[in-house]
């Protein structure tokens, strides 16, 4: 089963998703709109997202999608 750490920070509106371990020598690239995906530096593989200006009611959201491998 896959373990997700989900992090919120109101002060900052920021969200930080992680679906693998985060890496200290992780790459972050901004896909457009304040979404940024982090991946391996090694296998450049997707790891975690982060979310500029987040709050609850966010509509990047509405049209999002998830599949997860086993």
């Amino acid at each position: 089963m896959a373990h997700i750490k989900v992090f919120y920070e109101p002060e900052t509106e920021l969200l930080t998703i992680f679906w693998k371990a985060p890496r200290q020598d992780q790459i972050c690239t901004e896909l457009g709109d304040g979404v940024i995906l982090t991946k391996d530096p090694r296998s450049g593989e997707p790891i975690g997202l982060e979310v500029l200006s987040y709050r609850p009611d966010d509509a990047r959201f509405d049209a999002l999608s998830v599949e997860l491998g086993r």
